[in-house]
């Protein structure tokens, strides 16, 4: 059997190239497993563990998304906290956690410990630029019932 590296569909040995993903070449099972790519008969027996947490969905995504590019197995999933938490604070979905196969999970950490720092200081700069443009805009309007 060969299969296709970026989706893992499985085809005869007769096939040369992914009926879903054009131009990409199926390679053997050795092949798959020294990518740690899980054959898709294997991928029901992957143990996911957690990764990390993220905080609201858009960095739920942007985690994700960097770790699809690595080529890790992920995914997010929200998750509820009791019901104490909800009448106390009013969120019904606090945190999402990012779950991958137990094998990827230090590499994975390590991705996205990287990435929560960029963000981090991507989001205090935002912060400040945008606290520096309502100073700006207050300084420039006109005093209110001025013409």
């Amino acid at each position: 059997m060969k299969y296709c590296m970026q989706c893992g569909s499985e085809y005869q040995d007769g096939v040369k190239e992914c009926a879903d993903c054009p131009g990409n070449a199926l390679v053997d099972a050795e092949t798959m497993r020294q990518h740690h790519v899980a054959l898709t008969r294997e991928q029901d027996t992957q143990k996911f563990v957690r990764a990390a947490t993220a905080e609201d969905p858009l960095t739920a995504d942007d985690f994700v998304a960097l770790l699809e590019k690595e080529r890790i197995p992920v995914f997010s999933r929200p998750r509820r906290t009791g019901t104490v938490d909800v009448l106390t604070t009013g969120a019904l979905e606090p945190w999402w956690v990012i779950m991958v196969p137990e094998e990827f999970q230090e590499r994975a950490i390590q991705l996205l410990s990287r990435e929560k720092s960029t963000l981090d200081a991507t989001s205090d700069e935002a912060a400040l630029a945008a606290e520096e443009e309502e100073l700006e805009t207050e300084a420039s309007a006109s005093p209110p019932g001025a013409l």
